[in-house]
């Protein structure tokens, strides 16, 4: 799968869903829901203590993040970085959903995502 040859439409309907289903699963302090776009490599680090953590330190501080504003997409050979502008609704400023994106197993899994 070779990321610059998509369009960008393409890879923002391939990975706004992902996300979607990322932020609703830590809501619900759901870890299979959460993981479940996960490469091998992420389902390692992201285990169930990893997202209760998150979910219980940082979401009762910020609140929930509402759907991100498009940024902007870094694409590579093998892989897409995309990037959103992301609000909460405890805190004033801006923020940055960062995810990246490969193919593997004929699927789009995540091997990189984080909230900052």
């Amino acid at each position: 799968m070779n990321f610059e040859k998509m369009s960008d439409q393409q890879l923002w309907d391939i990975a706004n869903p992902i996300m979607d289903n990322l932020m609703d699963a830590s809501i619900q302090l759901d870890h299979t829901k959460h993981v479940r776009d996960f490469t091998e490599r992420m389902k390692v680090i992201v285990t169930p203590e990893y997202l209760y953590v998150f979910a219980c330190t940082i979401q009762p501080r910020k609140g929930i993040s509402p759907a991100g504003c498009r940024f902007v997409l870094f694409r590579r050979p093998d892989s897409v970085a995309i990037v959103w502008k992301q609000s909460f609704t405890k805190v004033l400023g801006e923020y940055v959903a960062e995810m990246v994106l490969v193919y593997k197993n004929d699927r789009y899994l995540v091997d990189h995502v984080m909230v900052f």
